[in-house]
């Protein structure tokens, strides 16, 4: 027999390397087709219920890394509640109308206006299932678990039944009307835009200082101002000059009258700016005739620098003294300030644009039919042979864009249909107050959206999405009744909402069904459909309160941070509308994903990461454990090498599992376990730190803090197991015999570390969890169907603990000292040491207290204590009691547990062994005794 052999060397079949790529895969379809999620549904009913809500990524293209942090990030919090006493379904949902999908069909050679509108709908909503099953594989592979073959689609007939009746909550509570005012348009989507799609960016745009002449200045030569004078207006949008109705000025300014020297002209200015605009003009020499207060100039007229229009002056709180010249061009069609001035004062709402941002003929005949960026020289070129263009400067702002095209947007005032914010503010500002954010700021954020929000426009211009339930009588006289509503609802749920572009007005309505407005029985009907963020905002009821097996509200929304002004704020406000709360009880945001540089992710850059390649090249779990380690309550940096580093923490767990499977494959528990009090000092010790351990992590879970979890459990992994406890048990359980109470005891422990982080993980880490289950010998066939271990607690754990916690500093000193001992190469191993350890007397209480072998606890071969007085010259002096001195420890190294032992021989039998080793062998395998052991 080899001396190898009477060691209890762990053995286990579980693979150093997981194969993920190769093995997730067969994993996950054994899943399926054993219904492991079907299971754990069962197996929690009755259960309370906590709910996460899935936001609707939407159904165009494959996804990128950041739906997998979002989707990962679910699966997370509905894996561990639903393994810690919740029933906790999970509906993955997608978000299936929309302009993008319209786009694609473009892109694809399809025109829509060669081909009637319910053919154009069905090629939109094959294309959008397409998507939606292409992404679905996608999520799945990344071990997400939820009801995939029952999700929620937004096109799916019973959510357009719902969100029809949600519009009818609306207009029930008068909170919908029709206006011409500006909207956020899209000239390259065709369409009004809502706040949630519009993005920023900073451009460069042409500003022009001219001039219009006075026209009525309240008593020519008595009045205010003479006709002679000519107000300084600005503009930063030239192209609009020609549907000027107004000038703005500032009630509470004060404003100079100037004549430059050499210009016959007097010009007005605010005073405040006079200085840097003579300088800007070229007013080197001028003088100041008059002032005029800001409200003075109210009601004069002015005469339009180049059309036959006269003009009006009236105040604003939005004129500023920021830029410009404290006089600003006022066209009330193009913009949200100007439309309120222009009804405050009366004036047309005049926008002569069409829908592809092409001028018309209303703006005279040189504007007709140019695009409006190029009507910018136009109109500046009128000025100056008007004689009114005294400067044009280019000036870098912000401006909003569409998010889905990426081209710049107008403002433009256009019929629509708006919700009234404004008449439930409060309601909705109370409604979020019962919400729970993480983070914290999470709630002001969403607040300040609310309370800075203006109506929100829900019509839009397009063909693929739910129509507007709205009819109009024969007068013009929109409908929008409870009758109405509710029938078009039952259609919608009976045919699904291409039914509305089927049929006609009358056959849409209830049969018999009369109204005043229209005496001849005549009917038509709304073109336009809803805006998509009203599609999701629906989803509390077109899923949660559909659904019997969920509930309403939800227990949680996790989406990303820019969510705030989109899915959380829609949601929000139909909710409020139909039931009066918030259709949530928790947030939780999290950033974007950037690039290793942190710049926003995008194909055009070439700095995207695809989650399917990570998956085929490292494996789902690589990212499952990025997700956990990323603090994902702000912008988290991302690259190929983040995962490479992230494989290595995996690894280390791997090979964590690898050992404690090893060393417990001949542990039974059932037969084996010592109980705690039973147990050496040291798994006493250990049980109790991984139950700390578990304590936190399932705080971290509860609290959605998977960062926080990521670093306890790294810690505990690399300085409770590995540096200190899976270290020192090599020690007990390779060398005592294999049944002695001292090794099933750290067995014991061993096992119990082994369950608890199996099952702890199998929300972070299935795949893998999974495969070390099948090497336990648990009755549960899948570890997804076990319950998260009760934490527990033992009799004087907490003195137990402060009495490690102070020995693991006394160690700390003497790994210290072993470590200068080997730098100098007095030792190699520590195995090789002999340790002097000089001791005070509460630290020599302290080491007696233990009722442990701290020899064996420090790794050396030999261990003296002597009292700190008596430390030695050259020993390592620590300040806290401690002295350390190290040095070769004498004698011979034994042979079967590689310390350095002075009565090695001692048996003659096993002349390699020392006195331990050879007692039991001696005692385990008596035929060595007469046989021998061979190297």
């Amino acid at each position: 027999m080899r001396v190898k052999d009477t060691l209890n060397l762990g053995k286990t079949k579980f693979p150093m390397r997981g194969k993920l790529p190769v093995t997730e895969a067969q994993r996950e379809s054994v899943w399926e087709e054993n219904k492991v999620y079907e299971l754990r549904q069962k197996l929690n009913e009755g259960k309370p219920t906590f709910i996460l809500h899935d936001g609707p990524p939407y159904a165009n293209g494959n996804i990128h890394i950041g739906h997998a942090m979002n989707k990962i990030s679910k699966d997370f919090i509905v894996r561990y509640k639903s393994m810690s006493g919740f029933r906790s379904p999970y509906v993955p949902g997608w978000d299936t109308h929309g302009l993008p999908i319209e786009h694609q069909l473009t892109k694809a050679g399809y025109d829509r206006k060669k081909m009637s509108l319910t053919e154009f709908r069905d090629l939109c909503r094959k294309y959008a299932l397409e998507q939606v099953d292409k992404q679905c594989k996608d999520f799945k592979r990344l071990g997400v678990s939820g009801d995939w073959n029952h999700p929620y689609l937004t096109l799916d007939k019973e959510f357009e039944a719902a969100q029809i009746r949600v519009f009818g909550e609306f207009a029930k509570k008068g909170l919908l009307y029709q206006a011409k005012k500006p909207v956020y348009w899209s000239w390259s989507s065709e369409s009004a835009l809502a706040e949630a799609e519009v993005e920023y960016h900073d451009v460069t745009a042409k500003t022009a200082f001219f001039v219009e002449q006075v026209k009525d200045g309240k008593g020519d030569g008595k009045g205010v101002l003479d006709s002679d004078t000519y107000l300084v207006v600005w503009t930063t949008t030239p192209w609009t000059v020609p549907a000027s109705e107004a000038v703005a000025v500032n009630a509470k300014f004060d404003y100079s009258v100037v004549k430059p020297a050499n210009d016959d002209r007097k010009f007005v200015v605010a005073t405040e700016l006079l200085e840097g605009l003579a300088e800007k003009l070229g007013w080197d020499d001028y003088q100041v005739v008059k002032h005029v207060a800001g409200k003075d100039l109210e009601g004069l007229t002015t005469q339009h620098p180049y059309l036959d229009r006269e003009l009006l002056v009236g105040v604003a709180d939005y004129v500023t003294a920021d830029a410009g010249t404290g006089l600003v061009h006022t066209a009330p069609g193009y913009g949200d300030d100007d439309y309120n001035f222009g009804k405050k004062y009366d004036l047309p709402i005049f926008a002569p644009i069409n829908d592809q941002g092409v001028l018309t003929k209303e703006n005279g005949d040189d504007f007709d039919g140019v695009f409006y960026q190029k009507a910018d020289d136009i109109s500046l070129q009128k000025l100056e042979d008007n004689n009114a263009l005294l400067l044009e400067e280019p000036l870098k702002h912000s401006y909003p864009f569409d998010w889905r095209t990426k081209k710049p947007i107008i403002f433009r005032a256009t019929d629509q249909w708006f919700v009234s914010i404004e008449k439930m503010r409060q309601n909705i500002l109370d409604a979020l107050e019962n919400v729970k954010y993480h983070p914290e700021w999470g709630k002001v954020r969403l607040r300040n959206m609310i309370k800075d929000r203006g109506d929100w426009v829900i019509s839009r211009q397009r063909v693929w999405g739910v129509p507007l339930p709205i009819f109009y009588a024969e007068d013009g006289t929109p409908i929008m009744e409870e009758e109405t509503i509710n029938h078009v609802a039952d259609l919608f749920r009976k045919y699904g909402s291409n039914v509305w572009f089927e049929r006609d007005a009358k056959d849409l309505l209830p049969e018999g069904y009369t109204n005043e407005h229209s005496p001849h029985g005549k009917f038509t009907k709304e073109t336009d459909i809803m805006d998509v963020w009203f599609d999701s905002g629906s989803s509390h009821q077109g899923v949660l309160a559909e659904r019997d097996y969920l509930t309403y509200p939800a227990d949680l929304y996790l989406e990303g941070s820019d969510q705030y002004r989109g899915w959380f704020n829609s949601s929000l406000i139909t909710s409020v509308v139909c039931s009066g709360h918030a259709p949530y009880k928790e947030i939780v945001s999290q950033g974007f994903t950037l690039d290793k540089r942190g710049n926003k992710m995008s194909k055009s850059q070439g700095n995207v990461i695809d989650p399917n390649k990570v998956v085929q090249q490292m494996g789902a779990e690589i990212i499952r454990l990025w997700v956990m380690s990323a603090d994902t309550s702000a912008d988290v940096r991302v690259s190929m090498g983040t995962f490479q580093q992230i494989s290595e923490a995996y690894r280390k767990l791997r090979n964590t599992f690898r050992f404690l499977l090893a060393n417990t494959s001949d542990f039974n528990a059932s037969e084996n376990t010592v109980s705690y009090e039973y147990m050496s000092s040291v798994d006493q010790y250990m049980l109790v730190k991984l139950n700390h351990f578990l304590e936190k992590m399932r705080a971290d879970f509860d609290n959605y803090d998977f960062l926080d979890a990521y670093r306890l459990l790294i810690n505990f992994v690399n300085n409770d197991l590995s540096a200190f406890y899976m270290n020192v048990a090599k020690d007990v359980l390779y060398i005592e015999p294999e049944n002695s109470q001292t090794r099933r005891s750290m067995q014991t422990v061993f096992y119990d570390i082994l369950l608890t982080m199996v099952k702890l993980l199998t929300p972070i880490l299935p795949h893998t969890t999974e495969e070390v289950w099948s090497y336990m010998n648990e009755p549960e066939e899948f570890v997804q169907l076990t319950e998260i271990p009760e934490v527990r607690h033992f009799d004087g754990e907490e003195g137990l603990l402060d009495k490690w916690s102070e020995f693991m500093g006394v160690r700390s000193h003497v790994l210290k000292s072993l470590e200068e001992a080997r730098n100098a190469k007095m030792i190699g191993k520590s195995l090789e040491a002999q340790v002097d350890l000089y001791v005070n007397e509460h630290n020599k209480e302290l080491l007696e207290s233990l009722d442990a072998d701290v020899q064996l606890l420090l790794g050396v071969s030999k261990l003296n204590l002597h009292s700190l007085d008596e430390a030695a010259a050259d020993a390592d002096q620590y300040n806290d009691g401690i002295a350390v001195k190290v040095s070769v420890a004498p004698g011979e190294t034994c042979q079967r547990c590689r310390m350095v032992k002075e009565d090695v021989g001692s048996d003659p039998a096993y002349p390699t062994l020392c006195a331990r080793c050879a007692k039991v062998v001696r005692e385990s395998f008596p035929e060595t005794v007469d046989e021998g052991l061979e190297k």
